[in-house]
């Protein structure tokens, strides 16, 4: 007997060539993967220049580096600067703490680093990490343009248009200033003190110099709103009631 005649004839038909569009499909697998791989540094680098972009244009952390404004902001402190409180016409307004940049009234002399440190320091300084330049400051507006600031009253008071201002900000223990002035802040400059007036390189210390110690408006880099870091400090800037009863410039009319 022909066993074999018995047995289901085997399928000999070869495995069937797979068509283009499968071979297609299949091609597309390992760039779909190479495109994955790359995507979290594409994000990476959105984030970084959304980062950049919102610190150069609408809020930059500013970290701060001296004692000049204790208590108000302490070393180490993070200020979050409004960059947009007065460009689309507002002005700074006394009491306000501005950030700004001293090139022209505190400072007088080109100041020399190397370009890639100053790279390095500024990208960190966008982002509140690193110290400012050097020719960044941050104060606290006492006089605004036409305004008359003097130093001081017989209790030892700043007075402003000649109202005597009760300054609850300035540090435990300082006096107004230990240094007599007596100034009319010319029109579109601003007269800044810091709050540890001990402390303070400021206006005071530049009136013999061009400019008279006050600071251009165009050079007010923005308003420091916010303290951010570290958490346990976490408050606003609010603008003081020191200077709510001080009267106009003289000539001005509201």
């Amino acid at each position: 007997m022909d066993t074999d005649a018995q047995l289901p004839e085997r399928d000999r038909t070869p495995v069937p060539d797979q068509g283009p569009e499968e071979r297609s499909r299949s091609a597309r697998f390992p760039d779909t993967a190479a495109r994955f791989r790359f995507r979290p540094l594409t994000l990476l680098a959105c984030c970084v220049a959304f980062v950049l972009l919102l610190s150069a244009f609408v809020v930059q952390p500013f970290l701060i580096p001296s004692t000049s404004m204790e208590d108000t902001l302490q070393v180490g402190d993070r200020v979050l600067v409004n960059k947009l409180a007065y460009r689309f016409g507002g002005e700074p307004r006394r009491g306000d703490v501005v950030v700004f940049d001293g090139t022209g009234s505190f400072v007088h002399r080109e100041t020399e680093e190397n370009p890639v440190t100053g790279l390095l320091r500024g990208a960190g300084a966008a982002v509140g990490l690193a110290r400012p330049a050097d020719t960044d400051y941050v104060k606290r507006v006492i006089g605004i343009g036409g305004d008359r600031v003097t130093c001081c009253d017989k209790r030892g008071r700043i007075k402003v248009n000649g109202e005597p201002v009760t300054e609850g900000y300035v540090y435990p223990g300082d006096t107004a200033s230990s240094v007599p002035f007596d100034i009319v802040v010319p029109e579109g400059k601003l007269w800044v003190m810091g709050d540890h007036r001990s402390r303070s390189r400021d206006s005071r210390d530049h009136l013999g110099e061009a400019g008279g110690g006050t600071v251009p408006l165009d050079k007010v880099i923005g308003r420091a709103d916010w303290i951010s870091w570290p958490v346990d400090r976490w408050t606003g800037l609010d603008r003081p009631p020191a200077f709510s009863r001080v009267p106009a410039p003289a000539g001005v009319h509201g």
